[in-house]
């Protein structure tokens, strides 16, 4: 039997169950593996497969804002996530590199990932960072207006991923690939099939969200190609995420791309 820990805990938590044994694959961001190997562990994680290529998450406007710009940002407010998670990074990187003084914008990573939404429906915040379908909800709520991707704007990285650890993968190369192949269907399914079709697919993972608002998450994952073609990834890619990484402080170094990533 294989135990999974999923991405909902966050990334800290399901690298330390994936370490502690309590799971034998954990599906995060592939900067997890990145920490596990810059502490010093022996038997490290290593990524085997990837799911998306791009960060997830929207920018919600509190007010509508026709013709956005990152500028629309300067002086105002954003809950962006935890400190040094991937969409909070993701968001510095993207200011930065538009030339925008990140101490001009007021990011609040105060708020917890599960209470983003509900704190922002509250009044808190200019604008808000939400994963799909969250952000199309407050959009139907009427609460707030989807104005940009951060996917969108900060590049292909290796967002969320499959990784175990190294003596795991040893002592399990069968499960590894079925699991790899399963993966793999999954996005050719998604590649090859319309919004509609997929919402109605994965409609039963969310009870409590109408088809519609569904399927307008999917088409504006599909609008960015969130979903890669492949489990691989390349270097580049990989070097990328560690690029967004180093500029926000959080490692000096990258770490070689063969150390960190299983290829059968």
């Amino acid at each position: 039997m294989i135990i999974l820990y999923f991405l909902f805990t966050g990334a800290d938590k399901v690298s330390a169950a994936v370490l502690s044994g309590d799971a034998d694959i954990g599906f995060c961001g592939s900067e997890a593996t990145i920490y596990v190997y810059n502490g010093g562990e022996k038997d490290y994680l290593k990524t085997f497969a990837q799911l998306t290529q791009k960060d997830g998450s929207f920018i919600v406007s509190r007010e509508k804002i026709n013709n956005f710009k990152l500028e629309d940002l300067i002086g105002k407010r954003i809950i962006g996530g935890r400190a040094a998670g991937m969409p909070e990074m993701t968001l510095e990187y993207i200011l930065k590199n538009n030339n925008i003084d990140i101490n001009s914008v007021d990011i609040d990573t105060s708020i917890s990932f599960a209470a983003m939404s509900g704190s922002f429906i509250g009044g808190n915040g200019d604008f808000v960072s939400l994963f799909e379908p969250t952000a199309s909800e407050v959009v139907d709520q009427g609460y707030g207006h989807i104005v940009a991707s951060l996917g969108e704007l900060g590049g292909v990285v290796p967002y969320t991923s499959y990784s175990a650890r190294k003596s795991y993968i040893k002592e399990n190369h069968e499960v590894i690939a079925a699991f790899n192949r399963a993966i793999q269907r999954g996005l050719n399914y998604v590649n090859t099939h319309n919004e509609k079709e997929i919402a109605k697919a994965i409609i039963g993972q969310f009870p409590d969200t109408s088809l519609e608002t569904i399927e307008r998450a999917v088409k504006s994952y599909k609008s960015i190609q969130a979903w890669p073609k492949t489990t691989s990834f390349s270097k580049d890619s990989f070097n990328h995420l560690q690029d967004i990484m180093i500029d926000y402080g959080i490692i000096d170094q990258k770490v070689e791309y063969e150390k960190l990533i299983y290829v059968e």
